[in-house]
């Protein structure tokens, strides 16, 4: 049976920061991303976990850094137990798959929004407005439909809150013209790149969100790309314009929670066994359609 996660502790190895999901660990002059098996939806932790998540999102994400390397390099330097410092090698039971040695960057504070399809707080945006993050969308369309072009979209980066939509102009203010039309472009890029490749798997990619980080001058991916925590995935063969659609992503558990009566503001429920269950079972499924790998479980 799958040993769960829910919170790493390595003895002698500083914690950097504690993010919903992930713990990062300073070492030397570098960090150490572990992804543990939480899950958080509505800006909430929840208190259940979900088996392989943690290695699905490490692994995924080393599967996507290899394949847009000459798109736009990241910030991954290993994520093999081998290839760790010393110090590490202790800890293998616990970091085994679900880890990443990675270069420390000036992390760009926004969240780098790429939408091929009109959903989730997209479609709530274009419903109310016609627009999303100020970008004037055509009239008419339907919940899933397919948009002319892939549309970039930022939002604000939010530690704790929930993100917000902003324009691209808030961007450009943010960071400097330059900077905010690279990173639009090399975002439009890697969607562009990972859709067409996911297609040829049976999987659409609707939406997905990116983070960049400076080194020196360099831009790179930094955190995860490409996840069921950072991309909404549907099967290309049950995909039918006009309505939400089955998904093989984190949206599974937010539609759980929104038939169960949860305000929201109060700490969230314990999902149940057999919802656990298909949470991993997704996660897995996503991996192995756009992977060809079935080593994880």
């Amino acid at each position: 049976m799958e040993r769960t996660i829910g919170d790493v502790e390595l003895a002698g190895i500083p914690l950097f920061k504690k993010g919903k999901v992930r713990n990062v660990f300073e070492i030397d002059d570098k960090l150490l991303i572990v992804a543990t098996d939480r899950i958080s939806a509505f800006d909430w932790v929840l208190p259940s976990l979900i088996p392989f998540k943690g290695k699905v999102l490490t692994q995924l994400s080393k599967f996507w850094f290899d394949f847009v390397a000459l798109a736009c390099p990241s910030h991954l330097i290993a994520t093999e137990m081998g290839e760790f410092p010393a110090a590490l090698r202790p800890f293998k039971d616990i970091l085994d798959k679900r880890a990443m040695l990675v270069r420390k960057t000036r992390v760009i504070p926004v969240e780098c929004v790429v939408r091929g399809y009109l959903s989730g707080s997209g479609w709530k945006e274009y419903k109310a407005a016609g627009k999303i993050s100020g970008i004037k969308i055509p009239r008419g369309l339907r919940e899933s439909d397919r948009l002319e072009e892939p549309i970039f979209t930022p939002s604000t980066k939010a530690e704790q809150s929930h993100d917000e939509n902003i324009s691209f102009k808030a961007v450009q203010k943010a960071v400097g013209n330059e900077l905010a039309a690279k990173i639009r472009k090399v975002s439009l890029e890697l969607y562009q790149k990972a859709s067409l490749f996911a297609l040829s798997k049976g999987i659409i990619i609707a939406d997905t969100k990116f983070e960049f980080g400076l080194s020196g001058d360099d831009l790179l991916l930094v955190d995860e790309i490409f996840t069921p925590d950072s991309s909404r995935f549907w099967p290309k063969e049950t995909y039918q314009p006009g309505k939400s659609q089955p998904s093989l992503d984190k949206q599974f558990v937010r539609d759980y929670l929104e038939t169960t009566g949860w305000d929201k503001n109060s700490p969230p429920p314990v999902l149940p066994e057999k919802i656990v269950a298909k949470t991993s079972q997704k996660y897995l499924e996503i991996y192995r359609l756009l992977t060809g790998n079935n080593d994880l479980g």
